[in-house]
């Protein structure tokens, strides 16, 4: 399967579902996603880390404008786009479950979702890219605002405002980088793939403002105080088919923009604001914990404990350490996995106790206990109990923070804390407290466990050995902090901020010889 059938093929399984009753959307639907892990199972087995990029399609679009139609894999995104299927499945076998208005138009609109989702991780250009994180807020703006609840349209409205000044700044900060570089290297055709970019780099004083438009857009989607203002009423809003792979997924991407674009693209730059991104990092740890501590929406724990996980990652990626960052990305595949099975979760939970409120969802584990036992499974893992993939995660950005950012990481342990006690909390007032809910539980159902069983599967599995996926994005990560100026670290040589950036040492591949460079932009695109 090639990568752009892999991005478009549950967009045609639910046109193609258009033709077939309404009961039977669903089910083709689903089907169309399960596709897809035919797909990535394979590639995830037989990665090749010595690789820089597999399965690479580069092809002209728009050449005119220097615009490539360009997909590829490599250890940045290979997880990514395994949680995004992973995710997509599960939502969309959840969502066959309910009696949904309109199915077509909603299967067809969560499909749209995942497109969107996909060709952003895979593209390899900045403008394809940008094109394709635009385009999944589309789905979600429709999905949220018609099948929504709890005040949808406000949701939406505030969802959509953050999020497209965020893209529009994003966009004009792309095309001033492509048009900068060109001049500035004297290369007569404006290129966005990502590799010309890099080769080329803009002046250290451009850098700054062009960062920060990726930066404000990022934050914004990740999402880190002070842009996570959209983020409680949409939670508040969604259908839990529709939020889960929002929150498992589509906030990562946030976050792999910061690897795929910033770091490799705007070195100088990135450690100019380094301070600052930690302390956003710190703020959203700390912030994000104590807001999880204190609600009652069940659907609002998660998502404040969701800005505290991202802080994390964060951390992370800007203490510039090759641990840190390994950890960053190992993060975000742990937490996409153990938010699926905890709405999951929350969707039972609340089909049991008629609400989202952890007040009402007392007492329920008395006659469920398997589903308590597989609760408590997710809700260890997500406060990183030591033995699980997300303490292998964190203890990975915490040693990175602590060789690179050694205050920052002291004062980021409070989260791991405070984690430990948000959860805990939440396990005991669902499971064992004492409310309307009590009487009213009954065992997991059957097409329950079906859902819940692989996130936990998956959440076990990365348990006992995270190595399966920390060997395969090492070398990608050591890659994301190439041009970054460490002591001892070949990359761009050192300048001042305000300076021109020089141009970056080739980059290398695990044997050590030079990797292939991408073919001139004056040149065939050739697949």
């Amino acid at each position: 399967m090639s990568l752009t059938l892999l991005i478009f093929l549950p967009l045609a399984g639910a046109i193609f579902a258009i033709c077939f009753p309404r009961k039977q959307v669903g089910t083709i639907a689903a089907f169309a996603t399960l596709l897809q892990v035919g797909f990535i199972i394979p590639v995830l087995l037989n990665f090749e880390t010595s690789v820089s990029l597999q399965q690479a399609v580069d092809n002209w679009w728009i050449r005119e404008l220097g615009i490539s139609y360009s997909l590829g894999l490599d250890g940045l995104n290979v997880f990514m786009v395994a949680l995004t299927v992973f995710a997509w499945v599960i939502a969309t076998i959840a969502a066959s479950r309910r009696k949904v208005d309109n199915p077509r138009t909603y299967f067809a609109l969560l499909a749209l979702a995942e497109t969107g989702t996909l060709g952003a991780f895979l593209a390899q250009d900045l403008i394809l890219f940008i094109l394709f994180f635009d385009l999944l807020l589309i789905p979600f703006y429709f999905l949220i605002g018609i099948w929504g609840q709890r005040r949808p349209r406000a949701a939406t409205a505030k969802f959509m405002i953050y999020t497209l000044a965020g893209s529009l700044l994003m966009f004009a900060s792309a095309i001033a980088m492509a048009h900068i570089s060109a001049v500035q290297h004297d290369i007569g055709q404006v290129s966005f793939a990502f590799e010309d970019l890099v080769q080329n780099p803009v002046s250290g004083g451009a850098q700054n403002w062009i960062f920060l438009g990726f930066a404000v857009a990022l934050l914004i989607k990740m999402p880190l105080p002070p842009f996570h203002g959209w983020m409680p009423d949409t939670y508040r809003a969604a259908p839990l088919p529709v939020l889960i792979p929002l929150s498992a997924v589509v906030a990562k991407l946030g976050a792999y923009g910061l690897l795929r674009v910033v770091l490799p693209t705007l070195p100088l730059a990135a450690q100019h604001f380094q301070d600052l991104m930690l302390v956003l990092a710190v703020i959203g740890i700390v912030y994000g914990s104590v807001m999880a501590f204190s609600q009652d929406d069940a659907r609002l724990v998660v998502g404040y404990s969701s800005i505290a996980q991202i802080g994390f990652v964060a951390l992370g990626i800007f203490a510039f350490d090759d641990k840190g960052v390994q950890g960053a990305m190992l993060q975000m595949l742990n937490h996409g996995i153990v938010v699926v099975g905890l709405f999951l979760v929350i969707g039972f939970l609340a089909e049991r106790a008629g609400s989202d409120s952890l007040s009402r969802m007392g007492g329920l584990a008395k006659s469920a206990p398997l589903l308590a036992a597989l609760f408590l499974v997710i809700s260890l893992a997500t406060l990183a109990m030591p033995g699980s993939a997300n303490f292998v995660g964190e203890l990975y950005i915490l040693f990175g923070a602590f060789d690179g950012a050694f205050a920052y990481g002291a004062v980021a342990t409070a989260g791991v804390v405070l984690a430990a006690v948000y959860m805990i909390r939440f396990y005991q007032r669902t499971m064992h407290g004492r409310g309307p809910g009590e009487g009213r539980s009954r065992e997991i159902e059957s097409d329950e466990l079906g859902l819940l069983a692989p996130a936990v599967l998956v959440v076990l599995a990365l348990a006992v050995y995270p190595q399966f996926v920390v060997k395969r994005i090492a070398p990608a990560a050591d890659s994301a902090l190439t041009a970054i100026q460490l002591p001892g670290a070949s990359g761009v040589s050192k300048q001042s901020v305000d300076g021109d950036a020089g141009e970056p040492a080739a980059r290398k591949n695990d044997s050590g010889a030079p990797a292939a460079k991408r073919p001139s932009t004056k040149g065939e695109r050739t697949r």
